[in-house]
């Protein structure tokens, strides 16, 4: 119960500190619309095409934007350590800051998807294969969020390392360019990332799709997500003793 209840305030606490900032929830939304107007922009077609694409870059930079920080910034200032005197497991404390950037990626995605569905009028949404969907992808990108927060030193060394791993994961996730187009070590390259798994789920979910089209992008990111979670905590644990 200590463990939930700090799971729970941590979070909380994150949201009102961090997260649900102007300039953090312009980001979180107006970023993923710009690189997908440009391309569309670019290469005018089959707008209707590029929403799950939309959907799976707000969730990620929704969720790993400030989490990437967040955790290194509260070790410089010693925010952390303070945190570790309540009476809270490790694990517990960072599935806390999971879930405040949880909230936050998925607040975001949900205006997004209004919007989406506003404009686009979607028929036949399988709602539950797309909730989920959602959730697994916040939980996988928050987590990515997490490990690359505990594994540097430095605020910027987090957002260097963060724009590193999520700007290949954009053009190579299927969100602009479908995998089937790529040439095949990309198409290998891109099976090892969680966003390609985030687009293919959000597609089949709005296209109506089956739930035996998903198991597979559903299995892979609740495997991306148990794995960063436990790097992320193994890393943590070093970095305190």
């Amino acid at each position: 119960m200590d463990d939930l209840r700090g799971l729970f305030y941590i979070a909380l606490k994150d949201l009102k500190a961090y997260y649900f900032k102007p300039p953090n929830i312009s980001w979180g939304i107006l970023f993923p619309f710009t690189f997908i107007l440009a391309f569309a922009i670019r290469n005018p077609g089959d707008l209707r095409a590029l929403v799950p694409g939309l959907l799976a870059l707000t969730v990620l930079f929704g969720t790993s934007s400030m989490e990437a920080i967040v955790i290194v910034f509260e070790r410089r200032i010693g925010a952390l350590e303070r945190l570790l005197l309540a009476p809270i497991r490790l694990p517990a404390l960072l599935a806390g800051k999971l879930l405040g950037g949880m909230v936050f990626g998925l607040t975001v995605t949900l205006v997004v998807l209004c919007i989406a569905l506003a404009v686009f009028g979607w028929r036949g949404v399988n709602w539950l294969l797309l909730a989920l969907a959602l959730l697994l992808s916040a939980t996988a990108f928050s987590a990515l969020g997490a490990f690359v927060s505990v594994a540097v030193r430095e605020v910027f060394e987090a957002q260097t390392l963060a724009n590193f791993i999520r700007f290949p994961m954009m053009f190579l996730g299927g969100v602009f360019v479908p995998l089937e187009s790529l040439p095949r070590w990309l198409q290998v390259m891109a099976r090892l990332l969680p966003l390609t798994y985030s687009v293919e789920a959000l597609r089949a979910a709005l296209s109506g799709g089956a739930w035996a089209t998903a198991w597979l992008d559903l299995g892979a990111l609740a495997a991306f997500s148990l794995v960063l979670f436990g790097l992320a905590v193994h890393t943590l644990a070093r970095r305190i003793e």
